[in-house]
């Protein structure tokens, strides 16, 4: 079967397609004909041997973690779908990947398909939504009646994780540049900045907890924004001792991140905050209750363009830009 794959981890000039086996199903496991493939910015990343310390692959590997698309094969143990199911899952940081014409999913890590939605639009929804459930709903816990503060809101994690806040009962603040202002008003945002005019900790106030989707400086900016008690929930680093223990690193690794974390947990202390790093793992109980919230209507996917499998290379570039309103999908047929 044709995949998308790199062969070693470099900077560049490392991702080729591939004609790999079919893959093969263990008796937990379902084998999905993938019709389409949601990307994300770590795709991006693990070819260049980023997270290479942290995930374990075996080369040459297949890019990509969402997908969405009909149950081809089930195994002998699988008791959740059925040969012609129509699903969508995130197989992140499970040692396969979704850029293929066929993907080996955990039945643990599969929902089905809310069915009005296509699979283009299924396939935006898995990361991030698992992301945004994980972040707000389990770790900061968010209530009715909160502030939160979500920066880049046009981007893909931004973009659902505004909707789920707003479903969860609580208010939004944001940054966006000029031209997706309305887009994030559009999707329940409160407080809108144009980061090009204003700076967010100079007008916002007040807030229970910041979502860390920014690298740079904006998660210490974001700390002169928060009241006593709030928390700080990174996807973008730097980790912590609790992720490096709940990974089962060594000693020496844990020293590491402990180091990394010291500085932002230090300043969180100072204001009475807390700061933790999310690893963002697939949970398809988790993504069947967002698809429910797909299916009522209540949030919407968000997509940007739409690439044919054969410039999967040229999506990827695109969404390496940071440009891009929502997700950016490869359709596989």
């Amino acid at each position: 079967m044709k995949a998308l794959t790199f062969t070693r981890y470099a900077k560049s000039d490392n991702i080729v397609f591939s004609e790999i086996p079919e893959p093969t199903i263990k008796p937990d496991e379902i084998l999905v004909r993938v019709h389409a493939v949601g990307l994300n910015k770590i795709d991006t990343m693990i070819p260049k041997g980023i997270f290479k310390p942290i995930i374990r692959l075996q080369l040459p590997a297949t890019l990509g973690s969402d997908l969405a698309g009909v149950v081809a094969e089930v195994g002998s143990r699988v008791t959740r779908f059925k040969v012609g199911d129509a699903v969508f899952a995130s197989i992140f940081d499970l040692g396969t990947g979704s850029l293929a014409e066929f993907a080996v999913v955990p039945e643990s890590a599969a929902a089905l398909k809310p069915s009005n939605l296509d699979f283009v639009q299924a396939a935006s929804i898995p990361m991030v939504g698992l992301t945004s459930w994980q972040a707000l709903k389990d770790r900061a816990q968010v209530r009715r009646g909160q502030k939160i503060f979500i920066p880049a809101g046009s981007g893909g994690i931004g973009t659902f994780a505004i909707q789920l806040t707003k479903h969860l009962g609580a208010k939004v603040g944001t940054t966006a540049s000029a031209g997706n202002l309305e887009l994030v008003r559009s999707l329940g945002a409160d407080e809108v900045i144009d980061y090009r005019k204003q700076e967010f900790e100079e007008v916002l106030r007040d807030y229970d907890a910041v979502l860390g989707t920014v690298t740079g400086d904006s998660q210490k900016k974001s700390l002169r924004i928060l009241k006593p008690n709030s928390n700080v929930v990174s996807l973008v680093g730097p980790p912590d001792v609790a992720f490096a223990r709940g990974r089962g690193m060594n000693f020496m690794m844990k020293a590491v991140f402990g180091l990394l974390s010291a500085g932002i947990i230090r300043q969180a202390k100072k204001i009475g905050a807390t700061y933790s790093f999310l690893f963002v793992y697939p949970d398809g109980r988790q993504l069947a209750e967002i698809g429910e919230l797909l299916q009522a209507g209540k949030i919407r996917p968000v997509i940007d363009e739409v690439f044919p499998f054969d410039q999967a290379k040229e999506a990827l570039a695109y969404l390496e830009k940071g440009r891009a309103r929502g997700k950016v999908v490869v359709q596989m047929k």
